[in-house]
């Protein structure tokens, strides 16, 4: 098993204050991997610094084989970045973006047309590759940023908050493509304000693979919690009780459900109290104190 992405003991600071405070994870190839935290929490940074749009400033960080400040070339060959903003051009057609996209990174004729036609169907866009992208939807567009991110053939494909506003309809359609090309074998770091998109994306339920898929959760610079998500529930626990007390509601975790059911029915005043199967949000909340924005 090899490792796509490596992070060791890295650091990045602004005006002296540490926005990025002594990080450290590996991303197994063919690995998606999730990356969660409150605003503030460094994940942007820690893009931007896995992307080569910033330097650390101190640590070492290799993405596919390449030290990214050392070799940020070799690197920028092997990644694709789909970003949360929408970056491809509207004044081009679908195809003269790809076509615009696939000269920079010098694919060659035939083949780049070849890699063109292969990633606008599976995208679905073969029958809008002449539209101006001015005229798409947002979703059509983001499935073009994934078109483009792919016709290089990259190693490691970075999606920072990829179905930002867009309906569910679209999001779901999303989390297919994306799930896909896991299973072919494609290594993904995410980054959502989606619990639901992580849980889906990261569930090693239904990974082909043998790498399992994880989460890691930064707050404060740090990695406060990695591993899968069955890991996180085993530790945190899957059953839950809610309490509501006046404007909030209070929780309270235990290692099974019917635990939790066990403990509900013991209380001499249900009142306001249910329980219920934890999630993603719920461990989320309880590591940083703070929900998703």
């Amino acid at each position: 098993m090899s490792v796509a992405v490596s992070l060791q003991n890295v650091y990045k600071h602004y005006n002296r204050v540490p926005v990025v405070n002594d990080l450290s994870f590996e991303i197994q190839s063919g690995e998606m991997f999730g990356l969660l935290g409150p605003n503030g929490a460094g994940k942007s940074t820690t893009i931007r610094m896995l992307t080569t749009l910033t330097r650390p400033s101190q640590g070492e960080i290799w993405v596919a084989g390449y030290d990214v400040v050392k070799h940020p070339l070799q690197v920028k060959r092997r990644i694709g970045v789909v970003l949360q903003q929408t970056s491809v051009d509207n004044d081009l057609s679908v195809w003269e973006n790809m076509e615009f996209h696939g000269r920079l990174h010098h694919i060659p004729n035939p083949q780049r047309q070849q890699e063109i036609d292969r990633w606008l169907e599976y995208v679905d866009l073969v029958e809008r590759r002449n539209d101006p992208v001015k005229t798409l939807s947002g979703g059509t567009k983001r499935r073009l940023q994934i078109a483009r991110a792919l016709l290089h053939q990259p190693e490691v494909l970075f999606l920072d908050e990829p179905t930002v506003g867009l309906d569910p309809q679209t999001r779901r359609r999303l989390w297919e493509i994306i799930r896909d090309l896991n299973r072919q074998g494609m290594t993904i770091l995410l980054t959502t304000h989606y619990m639901d998109e992580v849980e889906y994306l990261c569930d090693s339920t239904f990974s082909e693979s043998a790498v399992p898929n994880r989460i890691g959760i930064m707050d404060g610079g740090k990695l406060i919690e990695l591993g899968t998500l069955k890991e996180f529930r085993q530790k945190h626990g899957e059953g839950l009780v809610m309490k509501q007390m006046q404007d909030r509601w209070d929780y309270k975790f235990f290692p099974t459900l019917e635990a939790a059911n066990s403990y509900l029915d013991q209380q001499p005043n249900k009142m306001g109290m249910m329980v219920r199967p934890s999630n993603l949000e719920d461990i989320f909340v309880e590591l940083t104190g703070r929900n998703l924005d």
